[in-house]
């Protein structure tokens, strides 16, 4: 494995997709993009969303806290809001340990 950091891409899921189970790109496309529709309306809904094997994308509410405006120094109130955390499922953090047996 290397140490260069990589971006996996729609485009690249997708062309996985077709390449593991013989789909063509458009229909590797409406499957990826029906499957983060679906994770993100829920997550919109307020559902925590799990998927066995992988992980689960869980919603958390960060309160208003003080800070600063980083052009300015001036004191500044971050507004509260929600924002989605990804937890590892056991059998992801025990590949990435390299426990895959």
């Amino acid at each position: 494995m290397s140490d260069t950091l990589t971006t996996l891409t729609r485009a690249d899921l997708a062309r996985m997709l077709s390449e593991r189970i013989g789909l063509n790109q458009q229909e590797s496309f409406g499957i990826i993009d029906a499957l983060f529709d679906e994770i993100g309306e829920a997550l919109v809904a307020g559902a925590h969303v799990r998927v066995w094997g992988f992980g689960r994308f869980v919603l958390r509410d960060k309160p208003a806290r003080p800070g600063r405006n980083p052009r300015t120094g001036s004191p500044a109130v971050v507004p509260a809001r929600r924002v989605v955390t990804f937890r590892p499922g056991v059998t992801l953090r025990r590949r990435l340990r390299g426990d895959d047996g």
